[in-house]
């Protein structure tokens, strides 16, 4: 019966090793099944594994010993790693050299003989990083005629390409430990940023309404509120801040802050918006090209009217009698762009039927496979056609946005306020 060959078995060996070592994603786990494999390949006595990473010479850790049946872990427990400034030890690390001595004899006045007690030969593995030698690895022999040199070079580029998977497994833990931190960050934030919001839509004569908010991220710089205003009015705002994210969040929490700080209630639109620009520009935004686009309203039940004015946000849409159009008026500057802009007003009169659709450029914006946009022209088509409840119409728009992008993800937050005037 013909036995199988040592390369074979060397092979095998090495097959199973690596196929271990693909699984881990713990370090500290991945340095102690390399260690046990290699130990197995090319058996050594004693492992001692040092670095002086983030240590002024000639300071130095002893990150791994073999003879401890506690394996500290170098990356979460550093300070409990002995901690060296003199020594042999220290004098193979800080040399960087690929070292075989082969007729070991440390001294027991060196501070650190305990460690090479009863060991005949050794040799380095410098590891290298950014072309220095960080860290080193020592394999010893209580044995010297175990030492085998001709295998030495192979183990020496095998060492330091092991020395780079742990190094980027480490970096992948760090940054996933990183962005957990962040996303539980976020979540608070948008947590805050959504109590921000009306919990509920408060009830307005001769209006029904609806709202939708969906961020594209945790949080986002989507903005939408109403005020009771003095004599039955209500205020009515929405607006979209530059950006994504958590400056985009701070920023859509400073321009509620102000809108709710503003003195008097029954100020026009365009004094309201010039009352928010000037703070903004002036405390803000300057410099920094960040704006807000926004649109504010005073609505009327009396008479039906609403009076607005538009800084650079997306003009809402209006269907009456079937008949869709934009309450553009006019504002095409955002806020927070220039400190002296004015905005003008527009009054439309509303007639029971009518809808308006208030929205960001998360809708109109959404983009398809195709690179195309949802676009005007599909939102009109909605809004024109009838729906028996404003949070329908809501609906009927989120789903037909959806069908639109197909497997996209939402690049940009969404918000819609629909109101039916009855």
């Amino acid at each position: 019966m013909t036995s199988t060959p040592e390369w074979r078995k060397e092979l095998e060996l090495v097959n199973d090793l690596m196929r271990e070592v693909s699984r881990q994603t713990d370090p500290q786990e991945l340095v102690r099944i390399y260690a046990e494999g290699v130990h197995r390949l090319r058996g050594s006595d004693r492992l001692i594994s040092l670095s002086r990473r983030g240590l002024e010479a000639p300071w130095y850790r002893v990150t791994r010993d073999s003879r401890n049946a506690e394996q500290i872990d170098p990356w979460r427990e550093r300070d409990r790693l002995p901690l060296l400034r003199e020594g042999f030890l220290g004098e193979l690390l800080y040399s960087e050299q690929p070292l075989v001595i082969m007729d070991l004899k440390v001294p027991a006045s060196d501070p650190t003989h305990s460690y090479f007690e009863g060991m005949a030969a050794l040799y380095t593995l410098p590891h290298w990083d950014n072309g220095v030698a960080l860290n080193m690895t020592l394999r010893m022999f209580a044995d010297a005629s175990r030492l085998d040199v001709a295998q030495y070079p192979n183990i020496l580029w095998q060492s330091n390409l092991f020395g780079r998977t742990t190094a980027n497994l480490v970096l992948r833990r760090e940054l996933r430990e990183a962005y957990d931190a962040l996303d539980r960050e976020m979540k608070i934030v948008g947590d805050i940023q959504r109590s921000l919001l009306p919990m509920n839509l408060p009830s307005i004569q001769g209006l029904e309404l609806a709202a939708s908010y969906q961020t594209s991220r945790q949080a986002g710089g989507d903005y939408y509120d109403l005020f009771p205003l003095r004599d039955g009015a209500w205020g009515i705002f929405i607006a979209d801040v530059s950006g994504h994210g958590t400056p985009a969040a701070v920023l859509m929490a400073v321009t509620h802050a102000l809108a709710h700080a503003y003195p008097g209630q029954a100020a026009p639109p365009g004094a309201v918006m010039a009352h928010l620009n000037g703070l903004l520009s002036k405390f803000y935004t300057w410099g920094s090209g960040s704006f807000v686009t926004a649109f504010y309203g005073v609505y009327h039940p009396g008479d039906k009217t609403l009076t607005y004015a538009r800084a650079g946000h997306n003009p809402p849409r209006l269907q009456s009698k079937g008949v869709v159009t934009a309450l553009d008026g006019v504002g095409d500057v955002p806020l927070g762009v220039l400190a002296e802009a004015s905005f003008e007003e527009a009054t439309v009169r509303l007639s029971a039927g009518d809808t308006i659709l208030f929205y960001t450029d998360g809708i109109t914006e959404a983009m398809n496979d195709a690179n195309e946009q949802f676009g005007e022209e599909r939102l009109d088509a909605l809004v024109a056609s009838r729906r028996e409840s404003a949070a329908a119409l809501i609906e009927s728009v989120l789903a037909e946005v959806r069908a639109f992008e197909g497997v996209r993800m939402a690049a940009d937050d969404r918000t819609l306020l629909a109101a039916f005037v009855r």
